[in-house]
């Protein structure tokens, strides 16, 4: 028996103000952030024990040592960075 796979895509524009674009743009800055401090952490810390650091180990670090430093960080989810260093471990 062969199955047919139906794919269909749907096509939406969004339609955001200026307020919304604004948090779109600084959730975007958030998650940007989050991935290359991620990357770098990753980096130096491979280099000095040899070992990789879990998704979960990261966003912690991030809690203790970023969001205090910056604080806009807290204007936006904390779904952001949490979700940006998931994808970053994934890829690594």
């Amino acid at each position: 028996m062969v199955y047919q796979l139906c794919r269909k895509s749907i096509k939406t524009k969004l339609k955001v103000n200026n307020k919304q674009k604004t948090l779109l743009a600084k959730h975007a800055g958030v998650a940007r952030h989050a991935y290359n401090w991620g990357l770098a952490t990753c980096i130096s810390e491979y280099q000095e024990t040899k070992k990789r650091l879990s998704a979960i180990t990261l966003h912690k670090r991030l809690v203790a040592e970023v969001k205090s430093q910056n604080p806009w960080y807290y204007e936006v989810s904390k779904c952001a960075p949490r979700a940006s260093l998931k994808r970053f471990r994934e890829r690594v």
